[in-house]
């Protein structure tokens, strides 16, 4: 029974436990919702479950344990809780088992040891703690192993070597520490390794998987070192033009070495204006094509016009900088280090191939190839942004100053944020510099705000600065007394969200149409006037990730009113 990919909604009924003679069952890619039926135990002969990409809640049922002709179970990208049941290891005939993306949390069980048939073993985005089991290395037949994006910590165990067939490693994002263990140059078939933002430090191992592997792989450590391809040993460059410590300041943590004060002097031709890509109010943005063959974006801030960056300042501008590179996630732009002395001072960044949502919104070519899938895709990355700075980060991040010039996207229009730089009593000469607002004293509604605006420019394809105020004075009119202006009312009722919408691009339908209108009512709920009235971004995170059956209509005829009143 396959019914994958539909939009089917509601709970899993307990009554397939009744289906005794079913050998594969695949519901994914649905809307289904409520728990795992224990009752689905009862269905002995399953080789095949798979239920990924739903919302389906609760634990993880023991009575799975009883399936032991299965050999491929998925339940990835639900929102499961709880541990994963020991009876696990009774289904000894498995080989792929994927419980990615889900809130699985407690260790993960050393019975997994046990299934020695298993060649895809996927627990990735989950909140798994404690030490990755020795046991794990007894599966001799993994060919693929990601325990990436979980609180892992310990030390890598040495038995992890033992898996000959292994061919992609992935544990990235943990709290891994200590050095990797030598008995990895053994591990001949791995082709693919990702290790980095952990704590690992020491040699890397002399094989080839680690020495092909791009330095992406290895960034964010406490000091890993090795040979690897396109990458320099982590070291300084002092400009010929600096004379005292506090004038020559470089740093890069992790495997960025190949960022190097030098290297993007050479490149940039001394930031010359034709590598130029965009400039703000702190300093001009280039492009730099390093020598290694890596792109980078360099934000070169604008130069002292007097004074020397004293000591005192050096410690807090580093503390910020530090601050920067810890932080971790996928729709923000990725940090790789600064450098900072009395001829330049700059950032370096990740480059993001497509620049800033606001110009492509701003040329028409470019407007019309983001579609209402990819603008939608860019709210959720923003969001998630957002939740994660404010719900997910100790103490949490107030970013100050999202809107479109501050989001970027990469080659396939996802969303990245850049960390908002305002000014603070640190300075470099008269040069402000980066400040990650770790306080809470500043309310996180204003970046609520801000977000509403965003995604209201995105549905709209410009700022909405216009919209907004006349829908606000339209309510302020209503409440007022009757000489107040009739005519901002008569303006602002008679909107209707289709014309309001980007024109550029054709009425959304559908399934589309329905995400579009609750996008926009989303939008203006997060500008409330009174910012305690405005949800949290983890709040706005959750709606957003809630799957609807489709309208499965046109695009409505809906007054602007009726949503933002609403």
């Amino acid at each position: 029974m396959d019914l994958s990919y539909n939009n089917l909604y509601g709970e899993l009924s307990p009554e397939w436990g009744q289906c005794h003679s079913l050998t594969s069952l695949k519901i994914s890619n649905n809307n289904l919702s409520g728990v795992l039926p224990a009752q689905l135990g009862e269905a002995i002969q399953l080789h095949q479950l798979d239920l990924s990409s739903n919302h389906l809640l609760g634990k993880i049922p023991r009575e799975l344990g009883k399936l032991t002709s299965m050999f491929h179970l998925a339940l990835s990208d639900n929102h499961l809780s709880g541990n994963i049941p020991w009876e696990v290891r009774n289904l000894v005939n498995l080989e792929h088992l994927s419980l990615a993306s889900n809130n699985l949390s407690g260790s993960i069980p050393k019975q997994l040891g046990k299934l020695s048939k298993v060649f895809f073993l996927n627990l990735s985005k989950n909140e798994f703690g404690d030490s990755i089991p020795d046991e794990i290395g007894n599966i001799h037949s993994l060919q693929s192993l990601d325990l990436s994006q979980n609180m892992l910590n310990g030390k890598i165990p040495p038995q992890l070597a033992e898996l000959q067939r292994l061919e992609a490693l992935n544990l990235s994002h943990n709290e891994l520490f200590g050095s990797i263990p030598s008995t990895f140059e053994d591990m001949l078939s791995l082709t693919s390794v990702d290790l980095s933002s952990n704590h690992l430090e020491g040699p890397l191992p002399d094989i080839k998987a680690f020495q092909e592997a791009p330095f992406e792989a290895f960034i964010n450590n406490d000091g890993l070192c090795g040979n690897v391809t396109g990458m320099k040993p982590l070291r300084n460059r002092k400009s010929k033009s600096s004379e005292t410590p506090c004038e020559n300041l470089f740093a890069i943590w992790g495997h960025d070495g190949e960022i190097l004060y030098q290297d993007i002097i050479e490149v940039t031709e001394d930031f010359n204006s034709k590598y130029c890509i965009g400039s703000g109010g702190h300093g001009t943005v280039y492009k730099a094509d390093l020598l290694t063959g890596r792109v980078v974006a360099v934000k070169k801030l604008h130069p002292p016009q007097d004074g020397e960056m004293s000591s005192t300042s050096v410690t807090a501008f580093t503390s910020e900088i530090r601050a920067l590179t810890e932080i971790r996630h996928r729709n923000i732009v990725k940090f790789y280090g600064y450098c900072s002395h009395a001829r330049h001072s700059f950032l370096v960044y990740k480059l993001m191939e497509k620049g800033s949502l606001r110009n492509i919104l701003s040329n028409e070519e470019e407007a019309i190839r983001l579609d209402w899938s990819r603008r939608l895709n860019i709210v959720k990355g923003v969001v998630e942004t957002l939740s994660y700075m404010h719900h997910d980060c100790s103490p949490p991040i107030i970013h100050k100053d999202i809107s479109s010039k501050n989001v970027l996207l990469d080659s396939q229009y996802e969303a990245h944020c850049v960390i908002a730089l305002v000014k603070i009593k640190c300075r470099i000469g008269d040069v402000y510099v980066a400040e990650l607002a770790y306080t809470t004293q500043v309310n996180n509604k204003t970046d609520v705000y801000t977000f509403g605006v965003v995604a209201l420019e995105v549905i709209m394809g410009r700022h909405p600065g216009d919209l907004i105020s006349s829908l606000s004075s339209s309510s302020a009119s209503a409440s007022a007394s009757s000489s107040s202006s009739s005519s901002v009312r008569a303006v602002a009722d008679s909107l209707l969200l289709k014309d309001v919408i980007d024109q550029r691009l054709p009425p959304p339908i559908d399934q589309m149409s329905e995400k579009v209108v609750f996008a926009v009512k989303l939008a203006f709920a997060c500008q409330h006037v009174n910012p305690q009235c405005r949800p949290n971004m983890r709040q706005v995170s959750q709606v957003l990730s809630i799957k609807k059956p489709p309208l499965q209509k046109p695009f409505p005829i809906i007054m602007l009113r009726e949503l933002f009143q609403g």
